[in-house]
Formats: structure tokens, C-alpha cells, sequence
């Protein structure tokens, strides 16, 4: 039967909801009349209020990958290569595409990343394949995060804008009275179960910098000296995003998301893996619970300058826009490099979205777990 033209048009109740909705642009559309990827150009959708992110039980995929991982990394297929990027942080794949994986790969995939902390996919289709392909993907290893205050692709809350060009410097601008624009950090650490796997794609890059950096909080963990570990192993630390959300209000951008505070374990354990690992990072920690605050202040200080500055326990991926990379927020910190010439149409548009999902409420050593 040939289906209506009624079909396919949206019920009363979308149109009712999508007038209702109210979208900013975050873009000069006169910059982008040719741009392939207008409908993934930032914008803010100031109606939507949600509630905080409902608990809920989290089963990691990795759970269920085989150890060996034989559907990922042992194809015997020439195209396929994989290669560590260093000894102990990131992995970069070529061959494969993520679009194609079976749920078979995507466990042992969830696995690796686990492992290496961040895991990297050249020579991508994945941002072609459009937003309910890409939603489905994110979704297969956890619960999509939304945002609370950041600019997204129009349709899709859970798509986290990536956009710092010459019509829109916001990101720069944020932090345009510090030395470097660098901040590390993992993905919204304060919500109660803080994010698992993000996902990152980039639509347009620079022709050169925007790269970005990752720190194996694992090895940084164990870089540490025995007595500093068995202290932090007991401590728990405040990750606020009330300070996101002030600053946004601040700049006139909409809250669809009250801000929460968590105190989270600074030393967590890996649910597949079981390595330990440090989880402060600059970006949303604020200060160690049951320590006076010069004491807090000088821990704090102490490992924010490792993790940033241990080059040694770090890797840095250069971006090209058929790249997909993702990484495991409970294991690694990082930062983009905004390094290039954001002022200039040629050099300075750096766009992508992120898709990040919600892992387990964090639990350390002896069990200690996240409280709020």
C-alpha cells in the first residue's frame, strides 16, 4: 500500500510543542550558506527545563567483551590497523567503520576503551549517517546526557555543540584573561553518576591546531607515591556545577538543568577493569571533603598540576574530519588546544558535536562511594 502524504507529517501535538520551542542561533547563517553541515550548527533551545538526572542501574558493555577482543582486533583483514598511539594511553584504528560495528565489537570496543582510555577512528562516515543513527550508537553503551547549559544541534538535546569559530568566540571568551585556553577535565564529573563513554566527532577542523589531549588518570594514579595514594584512597572530593551554571547565567544563557554537587571518591575503581585510577580534575573540582582548606587547596593543587603537566601519561590527537574519537571519562581528563587562528574564516572554524552517556555512580576503594 502507498502510504499518505499524511504519513509523514507531524502530529498536532509536535507542531503544538515545536512553535512553543524557543531556538537561539549561536552562528552567522551568512557564513554558512554552503556549509554541508548547517543542521549541526550550534544553537540553544531556551524552553526545555529537566529535572536532575534520574538515578538509574548501569551495566557497562565492556562487562560483556570478550577479553581477547577477536572480533575487534584480531579480523585478520590487511585494512584493518591498530596501533597504540603511546605505552599506555590512546589507540588509533583505521579500517573499521563505527557505523558497521556489530553489538559483538561495540562490547569489546567499550572494553578497549576502558583499557586504553581513549580510542581513535580515522577515515570515518559516521557524521553522515544522521542524528537517529548516531543517537541509536551513543545509546548502545549508556543513557545520553543532556547538557544543562551548553549549545546544541537543533533537534537533538543530547548532542553537545563543539563550535569556536570567528562568528561565534564564546569558548574563547571564557577564558580570554588566562595564559593558555587549555582545561582539563572529565565530561560533567559533578553529575551523580557522572558520564562513562563520550563520543566526539568534528565536522569542520582547522587546517592546522585544535587538536586534543587526553591524561590517563590511571597512570597518573599510579605515579603517586604508596603514603599520598592510601591518603587519597580514603577522601572523597566536591565536583560542583553550580559555578557552569552561575557563569552561564552571568552571560545570558538559558539553565535547562538546576546544578548539583556530588562528592565523589578521589581515587575510583573501574567496574570492567578493575584498575584504580584518580577522578579530580580542574574543570569541576572544588575542594576535599574533612580537610581544612589551605590542606585541601595544596592536594588539589598538587594533582591538578600532575595531571595537566605529566606529559609523560598523556596523548595528543591531531583531528581531520573523517575522525571519530571516544574515551572513558572514569579513567582520563582532557583538554582541546584552541591554538589556532580563531579570527580567520580559513583557519579558525572548529566544529563538532559530542555524545557522552552516563556511567555508574563512582565507587573507590573499599567501597567507598559517591555521596550527595
Amino acid at each position: 500500500m502507498v502510504p499518505s502524504v499524511a504519513d509523514g507529517l507531524p502530529s498536532t501535538s509536535e507542531l503544538k510543542e515545536k512553535a512553543e520551542q524557543k531556538l537561539s542561533r549561536a552562528y552567522d547563517a551568512d557564513q554558512h550558506s554552503s556549509y554541508k553541515y548547517t543542521g549541526y550548527l550550534p544553537v540553544y533551545d531556551e524552553t526545555s527545563k529537566f529535572p536532575p538526572t534520574e538515578l538509574f542501574e548501569f551495566v557497562d558493555k565492556g562487562l560483556l567483551a570478550d577479553k581477547s577482543k577477536p572480533h575487534l582486533l584480531e579480523l585478520n583483514d590487511p585494512n584493518v590497523v591498530v596501533t597504540k598511539l603511546t605505552p599506555r594511553v590512546g589507540t588509533e584504528i583505521t579500517g573499521l567503520q563505527l557505523s558497521e560495528l556489530t553489538d559483538e565489537q561495540k562490547n569489546e570496543l567499550a572494553l578497549l576503551i576502558a583499557e586504553r582510555g581513549v580510542v581513535v577512528f580515522r577515515g570515518q562516515n559516521f557524521k553522515d549517517t544522521g542524528v537517529e543513527k548516531q543517537k541509536e550508537f551513543g545509546r548502545y553503551f549508556g543513557r545520553l546526557h543532556i547538557h544543562p547549559v551548553g549549545a546544541h544541534v537543533e533537534g537533538a538535546l543530547e548532542f553537545h555543540n563543539i563550535y569556536l569559530g570567528p562568528d561565534n568566540l564564546y569558548r574563547a571568551q571564557q577564558k580570554s584573561e588566562k595564559l593558555t585556553l587549555t582545561g582539563y577535565h572529565s565530561d560533567v564529573s559533578y553529575e551523580h553518576q557522572p558520564p562513562g563513554i563520550t563520543l566526539l566527532t568534528l565536522l569542520a577542523v582547522p587546517s592546522t591546531g585544535g587538536d586534543t589531549t587526553w591524561t590517563s588518570q590511571v597512570v597518573a594514579y599510579e605515579r603517586l607515591s604508596e603514603p599520598i595514594k592510601t591518603l587519597l584512597e580514603g577522601l572523597r572530593a566536591e565536583h560542583s556545577g553550580f559555578p557552569q551554571a552561575e557563569n552561564a547565567r552571568r552571560d545570558g544563557k538559558f539553565v535547562r538543568r538546576e546544578p548539583v554537587k556530588s562528592y565523589h571518591p578521589i581515587v575510583r575503581v573501574h567496574p570492567v577493569t578493575g584498575q584504580k585510577a584518580l577522578f579530580v580534575n580542574p574543570g569541576f573540582t572544588k575542594k576535599i571533603v574533612g580537610l581544612k582548606t589551605e590542606e585541601s587547596d595544596a592536594i588539589l593543587k598538587l594533582l591538578f598540576k600532575h595531571i595537566s603537566q605529566s606529559a609523560d601519561v598523556q596523548v595528543r590527537v591531531k583531528w581531520d574530519d573523517q575522525t571519530v574519537s571516544l574515551w572513558d571519562n572514569r579513567v582520563t581528563a582532557h583538554t582541546a588546544i584552541s591554538d589556532y587562528d580563531v579570527h580567520s574564516e580559513e583557519e579558525g572554524l572548529r566544529h563538532g558535536f559530542r555524545i557522552t552517556t552516563l556511567g555508574e555512580r563512582p565507587v573507590g576503594v573499599n567501597g567507598l562511594e559517591t555521596i550527595w
